[in-house]
């Protein structure tokens, strides 16, 4: 006989798996829509990469078990940012994450543009004075201010590299503006997707390895950073994106040589019939989960 499994947790856990004080991580949905500036819809993604997470199998073949419920996942309630303007809907990340009693359980904010990242890394960062992003996307989204804003979705990296330094990944399109700031500063270091694809003895994994070096790790993905022909469904699908099992070795790397102490998945903008990209933004989210929890010791690799 078929199972229901309620579509507001994540993975469809049992209670045993996802209740709120014994579980390892907390979802956290921001469905923020205010800046986006080409296609909008992205405050559907949490909903949407929440109710495909439901069809995605538990079992995890690189670790040999059903791994969600060994560590556990809950969900919190959607956060709902003040839209009075996008600084202020940062601030109010930054104080509604703040008043969270996590304790050492992982935070997972599914987005919602990427603009809530820096309320996030803003909120971290006291608490990590050593932290660094590692941040997967197309943009480097180093703008000043774009559209009147300098808390445009493009001036993200901008904003939270006040908090923390970048590593940043996949990386194809930039501004003169971006080239011209990459030039004079020392916070932020690039892989551009066209050097990790040419990279065909992939360094770039030992050179971020080395970069990161047992520091706390912020780990934000623009979902527009993997290959369109994968997640079509993002605000601005740029080609020549990340592939997927690259993808997962950098985030393999990064939870093996750093410690992830939260991370966010943005940027899903739902096209409707289009399921995949969801389920592959869930796939990804749970991949995500289970490698930070085999580096604190909670699942083992096969």
């Amino acid at each position: 006989m078929s199972e229901y499994r309620h579509p507001e947790r994540f993975l469809g856990l049992d209670d045993p798996s996802s209740q709120r004080e014994t579980s390892a991580a907390w979802i956290l949905p921001i469905p923020l829509d205010l800046t986006t500036s080409y296609l909008g819809g992205t405050r559907l993604g949490p909903s949407a990469i929440i109710e495909a997470s439901n069809q995605v199998e538990l079992y995890d073949i690189e670790f040999g078990v059903e791994a969600a419920p060994i560590y556990g996942v809950s969900m919190l309630p959607a956060l709902h940012p003040t839209l009075a303007s996008a600084r202020e809907a940062v601030e109010s990340i930054t104080e509604a994450v703040n008043a969270l009693d996590l304790g050492d359980r992982l935070l997972v904010a599914l987005g919602g543009e990427h603009t809530l990242t820096v309320g996030l890394v803003a909120a971290f960062a006291p608490r990590y004075p050593d932290l660094l992003v590692v941040q997967i996307d197309a943009h480097s989204d180093l703008r000043d201010s774009f559209d009147g804003t300098p808390y445009s979705h493009a001036c993200t990296a901008r904003r939270f590299i006040e908090y923390a330094p970048a590593l940043q990944l996949g990386i194809r399109c930039w501004c003169p503006e971006e080239v011209e700031f990459l030039r004079r500063t020392d916070r932020v270091k690039v892989w551009t997707a066209e050097a990790i694809y040419r990279d065909r003895e992939r360094h770039y994994l030992a050179e971020l390895r080395r970069a990161i070096a047992g520091r706390p790790v912020y780990l934000t993905i623009d979902l527009d950073g993997l290959d369109p022909s994968i997640m079509p469904a993002v605000g601005t699908p740029e080609p020549g994106g990340i592939g997927w099992y690259d993808c997962l070795d950098v985030i393999r790397t990064v939870a093996q040589a750093g410690q992830i102490v939260a991370f966010d998945c943005v940027e899903l903008c739902p096209i409707p019939g289009g399921h995949g990209s969801a389920f592959a933004a869930a796939r990804l989210v749970y991949k995500t989960l289970n490698y930070v929890m085999a580096s604190r010791g909670q699942l083992k690799m096969r």
